[in-house]
Order: structure tokens, then C-alpha cells, then sequence
């Protein structure tokens, strides 16, 4: 069973930057998929992000390109997402998932693809 744990969120202002971190258990090097997601309050779970191990080219969801980054260590097993430009509207649990099927790009932002997840972090954008 691999583990997925999430750190870094927490309360930032309009405007700032926070970056999360992911960590997950299986073996180093190995061909799995990271990807985050995060849940607003009230609202369905939505993608954020993801990187292939093998194509070290992030993929990222619609209008969050430009604030958010992704970046990823495959000695280490961690998914970074370095947020800027924080927005209210950014407010939501994010969730940590990997998944060790092979994904084409189109297929990243599928939820249902994913077999491992975090407790999730909730970061919170408010002044």
C-alpha cells in the first residue's frame, strides 16, 4: 500500500504565495504519476495539476497555468505546486494523488485514475 502525505497549506492573504509539498511511500524512481486536485468548499473536486514521471513536462487545469507551478523529485518521490498570486477563489482542500497506471496527458485530470490519495491540506486565501 503507498502512502500519500500533503504539508504546506495553511492561511495566506490575497496576493501571496504558498507552496505545497507531497510525499508518497512507494519505490523511488518508480513510474508512478503524481498529480494534485483540490476541493473548494461547496464544490466538486477539480484538477489542478500532475507530472509524469517519465516526461518530467507538468500538465496543468484550465486558467491555472501562470500562477501555479509544478515541480517534481523522482529520488525523493515529492510533487511540489508552488501557488502566486493567490486568489479567494483558490481556497479549497488540496489533495496529493498518485496512481502507477500509465496516463496519456488527456487522461491526467481524471480523478477516478488515481488509487492513492492524502489526507488532503486545506489552504485558505483570505485578508
Amino acid at each position: 500500500q503507498v502512502q500519500v502525505l500533503e504539508s504546506g497549506g495553511g492561511l495566506v492573504q490575497p496576493g501571496g504565495s504558498l507552496r505545497l509539498s507531497c510525499a508518497h511511500s512507494g519505490r523511488a524512481y518508480s513510474g508512478y504519476t503524481m498529480a494534485w486536485f483540490r476541493q473548494p468548499p461547496g464544490k466538486a473536486r477539480e484538477f489542478v495539476g500532475a507530472m509524469k514521471r517519465t516526461s518530467g513536462v507538468p500538465s496543468y487545469g484550465d486558467s491555472l497555468k501562470g500562477r501555479f507551478a509544478i515541480s517534481r523529485d523522482n529520488a525523493k518521490n515529492t510533487l511540489d505546486l508552488q501557488m502566486n498570486s493567490l486568489k479567494p477563489e483558490d481556497t479549497a482542500v488540496y489533495y496529493c494523488a498518485v496512481t502507477s497506471r500509465t496516463l496519456i496527458t488527456s487522461s491526467l485530470a481524471r480523478d477516478d485514475l488515481y488509487e492513492y490519495w492524502g489526507q488532503g491540506t486545506q489552504v485558505t486565501v483570505s485578508s
